[in-house]
């Protein structure tokens, strides 16, 4: 399988660092990972939390870090004033919408219910044929194994594919999640949409 050159990646992750420091650390890692591997991180721009741990991460290994901030997060003090570029925009929509658009790649680390709104409405895009990026989770310290085990509940109760739910690379390890993100291919015909009827309705 050929590997692809991943630019940049989107991580999505918590504004809280969580109880249990490994999760911290697994933000030093993947920052490590990308900085390594030369891709750019482009995150939701915050200073708190697992968001601003990776951030600072790649800013000190001499990354290049986008924040995609709403306006009325940045006027609540938990916008980031030290990135590469720091996009501000309207509204939540418009950042995800940013994000995506900046990104050739997604990473879901442990976070809460904004991030898994985020990383479900990708894989949901990616389902319907929106895009053919990789995404992925990273399972550290087992955090995801409930939601990987519900998605194949969904699976055996026939409300969604097995190709879908294996559209979601997962591991533990964040150089190798990188390296499954690196070889994704999209199989032909696991979107449910053609990629032309697909583009037609792209907001």
């Amino acid at each position: 399988m050929t590997k692809k050159t991943l630019q940049s990646l989107c991580v999505y992750c918590g504004a809280s660092t969580g109880h249990d420091p490994i999760y911290a650390a697994a933000a030093n890692q993947l920052a490590q990972g990308l900085v390594e591997n030369k891709i750019a991180l482009v995150y939701g721009g915050g200073q708190v939390g697992l968001m601003g741990k990776i951030a600072d991460a790649v800013l000190a290994l001499g990354g290049h870090v986008t924040g995609v901030i709403p306006k009325a997060l940045m006027e609540t003090e938990v916008g980031h004033h030290h990135l590469t570029e720091l996009i501000i925009v309207d509204d939540m929509h418009a950042r995800k919408a940013k994000m995506s658009e900046l990104s050739d790649g997604f990473i879901a680390m442990p976070g809460g219910i904004g991030t898994l709104e985020e990383l479900f409405e990708v894989l949901t895009w990616a389902q319907l044929g929106f895009h053919e990026k990789p995404i992925g989770l990273l399972n550290t310290a087992n955090f995801f194994n409930g939601l990987i085990d519900f998605l194949q509940h969904q699976v055996q109760q026939g409300f969604l594919r097995a190709e879908h739910a294996e559209l979601l690379l997962v591991d533990s390890d964040s150089n190798q999640l990188i390296t499954k993100l690196q070889h994704f291919e999209m199989k032909a015909g696991v979107s449910w949409l053609s990629r032309q009827a697909a583009r037609t309705l792209v907001p």
